[in-house]
């Protein structure tokens, strides 16, 4: 069984970066976290640093290894979950500087790495990481005065420009940080297009670099064909796939692709996904398995030799309203088994 192609368009990422940059006067920075959304972390990084990327976001201090590698020593590499136990010496050997997250993690970075670049993350309303007004307050003066290379927050409700939370959250954030006369950073890809009250000194788009919605003007960047294993005639009233929930009403040509749940294309894409050969649409009948897709081919002229489910005719985030997710669990859900091929440079 041949694997299914995964094609990641690098210069369409990195022109994706630039984009983003030109609707802002702040630094841009770049955010590769869960391997830069399933992509590849270190050719995308490569990529980025290129066009001029400087500062790059992750979630855990073993991510920022393959960053450290694919950009070398320039670059900044932040750590959202900041200084956790046992993270000291990766920290230390990659120069990774921590977003500190409590009041824990401020003591045990300043006992364990004295003099090691820091950061800050604030809670301002999403309650998910970040220092809450009455702990920063604890500690603010003694940690403003050690020098944070940056003091950020995270917005809720970004991809919904009118919501009020929005403005809740810029007004506590300058409230937190007034006076601070050093770095600081509020936005992603939202809050990139909410407007300049939100950029301060460094942005840090994530799924706008990778094609996906909030950021409608994205280049799209991954393409993956399916290849198709067989194809064969079902007639009316004959059933296909797991629990028999298709049943066909007409002379039918099914074909079978390789690929499934467990190469992260969801479950519950069955029965509400569409294949592509060209411009003509596969519809997805039976369930989705394992290693498994069936489509409905009869209306092809000719037996197809793959199918695309991401391309010119549908984009992550169509997929994922298919799926009834986000293009994020779609893009990080790409499993390993997929043929990988980097578009715009070697890998």
């Amino acid at each position: 069984m041949s694997a299914a192609s995964l094609t990641i368009d690098l210069d369409a990422i990195a022109n994706n970066w630039r984009r983003l940059s030109r609707m802002t006067a702040a630094e841009t920075g770049a955010t590769i976290k869960a391997d830069a959304y399933g992509l590849g972390a270190g050719p995308v990084a490569r990529k980025l640093a290129q066009a001029g990327a400087r500062s790059f976001f992750v979630a855990l201090a073993e991510e920022g290894a393959a960053i450290r590698q694919a950009v070398g020593a320039g670059p900044r590499i932040f750590v959202f979950s900041g200084h956790m136990a046992g993270d000291t010496q990766t920290l230390r050997n990659l120069a990774l500087t921590p977003m500190l997250n409590s009041v824990d993690q401020v003591l045990r970075h300043f006992e364990s790495l004295p003099g090691h670049p820091f950061g800050v993350q604030l809670d301002t309303g999403m309650n998910r990481l970040g220092m809450e007004g009455p702990e920063w307050s604890a500690v603010r003066d003694m940690v403003l005065e050690m020098g944070p290379r940056l003091v950020m927050s995270h917005l809720a409700c970004a991809d919904e420009p009118h919501h009020l939370m929005n403005a809740e959250q810029l007004e506590t954030f300058l409230s937190m940080t007034a006076g601070h006369v050093g770095d600081r950073s509020l936005a992603a890809t939202g809050g990139i297009l909410l407007g300049p009250e939100y950029h301060f000194d460094l942005v840090r788009p994530g799924i706008g670099l990778y094609g996906g919605a909030p950021f409608a003007e994205a280049q799209a960047v991954a393409a993956l064909s399916l290849p198709v294993v067989q194809v064969r005639d079902v007639a009316p009233g004959e059933a296909v796939g797991y629990s028999c929930t298709w049943v066909a009403e007409r002379p039918s040509r099914i074909a079978t692709v390789a690929a499934g749940y467990a190469d992260g294309l969801l479950r519950s894409l069955s029965g509400n996904a569409v294949l592509w050969a060209d411009r003509t649409p596969c519809p997805v009948v039976g369930r989705v398995s394992m290693d498994l897709i069936t489509c409905d081919v009869t209306d092809l002229a000719e037996p197809p030799e793959a199918l695309d489910i991401l391309g010119p005719q549908q984009g992550v985030d169509d997929l994922a309203e298919q799926a009834g997710t986000i293009g994020y669990e779609i893009l990080t859900s790409l499993g390993p088994r997929y043929r990988r091929r980097y578009a715009g440079q070697a890998a």
